[in-house]
């Protein structure tokens, strides 16, 4: 969940305004806003979305399990995000701490990290299921049916755009956008390795 309404029409800069749905996004919007007020010419804030990765709960986990029980999934084709592997998260802020600890003077505020390209929660299913049998870690790939969000209801409203603009990202940190079929691909291989 993001700190954003999830109105905006493209991927949202580090400067849009910020309008959280629900208590989850409040509640980071003011994190934010206390590191902001604590440290306001030192800090690093970095926004992510739609994290998965090897451990955990996380969406690729529970497409998995549902996959392996069912022959038709139907999931959310309404709402719209890039997937961000773990792992990239990891390497962006190891890679920024090892500069700070350099000594090398860093552009401190805000920033978006989230995986490329955007897709859908249906969208990211289908490469799921598809990657999963690739990796054989699905003997057969079920029907994934696009719904509406009317049509899953949560008890926390979700956003319809969750897509944020990583442009500053790379242009003051010199990070690029990862991959999430990339990351995808990692976890996949980590599962395929352990299993």
């Amino acid at each position: 969940m993001t700190v954003f309404d999830g109105r905006a029409r493209g991927a949202y800069a580090e400067t849009a305004k910020a309008a959280p749905l629900g208590v989850y996004g409040l509640s980071k919007w003011a994190g934010e806003q206390a590191v902001r007020e604590h440290l306001p010419d030192r800090h690093l804030i970095v926004r992510v979305a739609w994290v998965f990765g090897a451990h955990g709960s996380n969406f690729v986990r529970t497409m998995l399990r549902v996959g392996g029980e069912r022959d038709v999934v139907r999931v959310v084709a309404d709402q719209y995000g890039g997937p961000t592997h773990a792992g990239a998260i990891a390497d962006a802020l190891l890679s920024v701490a090892a500069r700070h600890h350099a000594g090398e003077p860093l552009p401190w505020g805000t920033y978006h990290l989230c995986g490329t390209p955007v897709t859908t929660w249906h969208g990211f299913a289908q490469t799921i299921f598809a990657a999963a049998r690739r990796a054989g870690l699905l003997a057969r790939a079920p029907l994934v049916q696009p719904i509406l969000s009317t049509a899953y209801p949560l008890p926390a409203p979700r956003p319809a755009n969750s897509s944020l603009d990583c442009t500053r990202l790379r242009e003051r940190l010199g990070i690029e956008a990862p991959s999430w079929i990339a990351g995808l691909n990692e976890v996949l291989d980590t599962w395929k390795r352990t299993s």
